[in-house]
Formats: C-alpha cells, structure tokens, sequence
C-alpha cells in the first residue's frame, strides 16, 4: 500500500521510530530520539559525526539506526527531507541557509562539510551497487556494438564523462542530450544490442520514457544510473544502479554518477585488456601528432 501524497520525510521519519522502537537497541533509541526533535533543516545540512556528537552517541550508530529505521543511509533521509525543503523554499532562500549552516567565513568547516556529505554520498552509493549488478551492467556495455549515454542538465557531465572514457578504452560510444524534437534525429540511430546508459536525477521528463520506448523497440539494452531506483522508469531498464544525489546542494548532483561511470568503465577494460591497452596507444600517438614540435619547450627551473 503506497504512502499518501502528503507525507513529508520528517513525518515519515517519526513514523519508522515509533514502528521499529521495539527492535532499536538502547543507542540508537537515543540517535531516533534526536532525529526526530531535531529541526528537520538541521538534520539535512549535519553530517553523521555532528549527529553523533550532537546525540551522544557516534557516526557508526547513527548509521545503524538509520537502517534499522529503513533508511539506506544518511543521504537518503537528507533527500526525503529536502524533498520538503526544496519544494517550499526558494533557491536564494536555500543557499542563505546553506551558507549559514556551514559558517561564514569559516573555512575550514566549509572544507568539512563538503568533503563529509561527499564521502557520504560516495559510501553509500558504493553499499547499494552489488557485484551482481555491476556484472550485468559491464556485460551490457560489453556486448553492445555502440553505447548511448543520455543525460540533460546537471546528469549531462557523467554522461559526456562516460562517452569520453569509453572511446579512450576503445569503444564504440556517443553522447546525447538533446530535448523536445531534435531528440527524435538522435533516436534514428539506435540500433540493436546497442546499449543506453541514462543518467536519470529524479525529475520525470518526457524524453527518458521516449528513449526507453526506442530502445524497446529496436533490441537495445537500458542502464539507468538514477537517484530513484524503485521510480517508475526503474522497472523498465534492464539494469538499475543507484546513486544518490546531493540533498543540499553543497556536492555536485552528478559526483555519484561520475564515480558509478568510472567503475563501469574501469570494469569494461579489464575483460579486454588488450583492446583497452591499444586505444591508449592510439590515443598517444595522436596527441604526439597534434604536438608542434617546432615550438621551443620552456626551460626547466
């Protein structure tokens, strides 16, 4: 039975703690207990060692009340929470809260709370990809004789990031990213076996159902890399792999995707090495052609 519509993440949250009371240990009882009187746009800019210190407890135990709470980890109760956040305040309004969440002109607490919610972010996206599901994932790519990877607005870099180092590791691959009808030119091409890898943030757009529909109907395979791994698109790809998203803006929304995109590619060249170790000798060979060898090289200091 779905939630209904108006559920928020703290409400949500309050609910697992009084549901799984009886199965959290003395600790943890304390960490739910303060997750859910904290102001809920404390909890979304902390990080879990603040959480830890701020319950008396530590980062490792409220990692675990998390999931015994059924949470994937911290990033994940962040975006249920900034679900909320982000739909009732305005962006401005956002990053003065941002800023003031991580201190003005406090350098070294900017330093940590971007590096925190990044190893947060990279931790958790690393829990949730099974071997299993990296295996099917790299042999998709491996068999396809061309790769698609599809990404618009902040999903555009991993995708173009993957494209660049597919053709780097000697692989057949292009980038699109185009919207509305000149996406339609770009789906001509598609064929059978290919392989598309959607880069999908969340936010439902026509074009990722229109691109799925495509690849169903010539034969190709769909990886979607995407915040949302049990969303509707989800149960129409062939692999899912999931990689949370920045819930307050201070990361970058494509980190994960970036990190999840090097992994396969890293995964794809040790099954040929061979074919990888070439396109690099290629790749070398061309940049030395590209080298003006008549240009005068700066003296070394």
């Amino acid at each position: 039975m779905s939630e209904p519509k108006n559920v928020t993440g703290a409400t949500r949250l309050a609910s697992a703690v009084r549901d799984m009371w009886g199965e959290l240990s003395a600790s943890e009882r304390v960490v739910a207990q303060y997750l859910v009187s904290a102001p809920p746009e404390n909890l979304l800019f902390a990080s879990a060692q603040e959480l830890g210190a701020a319950s008396g407890t530590s980062n490792a135990t409220v990692v675990r009340a998390l999931q015994r709470l059924g949470y994937a980890g911290l990033p994940a109760l962040k975006r249920e929470l900034a679900a909320g956040f982000t739909s009732a305040t305005a962006p401005e309004e956002r990053l003065k809260q941002r800023i003031a969440h991580v201190g003005r002109h406090d350098l070294d607490q900017v330093k940590d709370r971007v590096f925190d919610e990044a190893a947060e972010r990279l931790d958790q996206c690393r829990r949730l990809l099974e071997t299993d599901v990296l295996k099917q994932a790299v042999q998709m790519l491996a068999d396809a004789p061309e790769v698609v990877a599809y990404g618009v607005g902040a999903s555009e870099l991993a995708a173009r990031h993957l494209v660049l180092k597919l053709r780097r590791a000697g692989r057949r691959a292009r980038f699109v990213g185009a919207t509305g009808f000149t996406m339609a030119d770009e789906l001509l091409g598609l064929g059978r076996g290919d392989a598309v890898v959607i880069l999908h943030p969340g936010r439902r757009l026509r074009e990722f159902t229109v691109l799925i529909d495509r690849a169903r109907a010539v034969g190709a395979g769909v990886v979607l890399v995407t915040d949302v791994p049990t969303g509707p698109l989800a149960t129409h790809a062939d692999v899912v792999i999931s990689a949370p998203h920045t819930p307050t803006g201070i990361t970058a929304e494509s980190l994960a995707g970036i990190v999840v995109m090097d992994t396969l590619v890293l995964a794809l060249a040790s099954l040929d090495e061979p074919r990888a170790v070439e396109a690099s000798h290629q790749l070398t060979v061309l940049r030395g052609q590209l080298i003006d060898r008549a240009e005068p090289r700066p003296r070394k200091s």
